[in-house]
């Protein structure tokens, strides 16, 4: 199947190598566009990472994937591909079970005999009940103790297990931070990063979605929280508890290069000005990383050139791409981490 769908793309396309194993970055992208257009389905940069790599997995992908490979290569289905495709299959011969004999004996019970048998003993009954009686009342008293005894110790376990959390609990203070945009005089819409830095203890990172508010509890006087965002300055807050306000407005400056790099890199304007606006913000040397969805490959370099190129594919990709980091020295933008979000959809 690796073999077809590679020859079907070959007969339209020229990517960087023929072979499609070493496909990368834009030959991908070119790829799922293709397949879009001629199987009306997609399948994810993790997919295609998995599955075509040199050192790919040895499984077969969920039959959807394999039922829009095969409608790509000119075939209805997996199921028709795999007909008109046989692979030989090593047949294992299972070895007859062997036959167990089982042995069965018969096992006469004895007979009982003068010899076997004992005779009663006799005891005078009025001794024997007062003996029994004594003895099971004397049993009764000391269940019953030790029954309450355990619900007593029970009682006060569970008691003392309560006290301790709600009595920790008290000392807890709930605050809430609401955050805006310091330009605009609005709430932010992008996700944010709260990072809280405690003395002696590792940070603690709290995604904040969308229009959202922040809400910390702590028993802590101190707070100091570092927020930061892919579209606003980074921002550290440091707070005494004795005497802040249970709640708070914050407002973030919003990072004007970021926020143009990302106007700039997903609009549909024209290709001359976008070009030229990318190729002022962006540095020549900037560093810029594409984060892959893959646990085998994480990451990928593009030089200026290649992302300006990317961004500017009439391609369905465009849409799904993520800035999710950006740096900025001297006026130029120096660094860039993006993502392109892939949704798997069969035909």
């Amino acid at each position: 199947m690796k073999k077809a769908v590679q020859d079907k793309y070959l007969e339209t396309h020229s990517p960087s190598f023929d072979d499609i194993s070493k496909w990368r970055g834009i030959d991908i992208i070119y790829f799922q566009e293709d397949l879009r257009q001629k199987a009306k389905g997609n399948i994810s940069e993790k997919t295609f990472y998995t599955y075509f790599k040199n050192n790919a997995q040895e499984k077969i992908p969920r039959i959807d994937m394999l039922n829009i490979l095969s409608m790509y290569v000119g075939f209805n289905s997996w199921s028709e591909f795999r007909k008109k495709n046989p692979i030989a299959e090593d047949k294992k011969v299972l070895e007859p079970p062997s036959n167990i004999v089982v042995e069965s004996e018969t096992t006469i019970p004895e007979a009982k005999t003068a010899e076997n048998t004992k005779p009663e003993i006799s005891i005078d009954n009025q001794a024997f009940d007062e003996i029994n009686q004594n003895i099971n009342f004397s049993s009764e008293k000391q269940n019953f103790l030790k029954r309450y005894l355990w619900l007593g110790i029970s009682i006060f376990l569970f008691a003392t297990v309560l006290i301790l959390v709600f009595y920790d609990n008290l000392f807890y203070k709930k605050y809430t931070y609401a955050f805006t945009d310091a330009d605009r005089n609005s709430s932010i819409r992008g996700e944010l990063d709260v990072k809280i830095i405690r003395e002696n203890e590792s940070p603690i990172l709290i995604k904040v979605k969308p229009n959202s508010p922040f809400v910390y509890e702590t028993k802590s006087k101190n707070l100091k929280m570092i927020i930061s965002s892919p579209f606003y300055r980074t921002d550290t807050v440091k707070r005494d508890l004795t005497s802040a306000p249970d709640s708070e407005n914050i407002e973030l400056k919003p990072n004007d290069y970021a926020i143009q790099l990302y106007y700039y890199s997903k609009s549909i304007i024209d290709f001359k000005k976008k070009t030229s606006e990318l190729n002022r913000l962006i540095s020549d040397n900037a560093l810029i990383y594409q984060v892959v969805d893959s646990d085998i490959y994480g990451i990928e370099t593009l030089d200026k050139q290649k992302y300006i190129s990317l961004v500017t594919l009439p391609t369905t990709s465009l849409e799904k791409l993520e800035v999710i980091d950006s740096q900025m020295k001297n006026g130029k933008i120096v660094m860039i981490r993006f993502k392109i979000t892939d949704d798997e959809k069969s035909k």
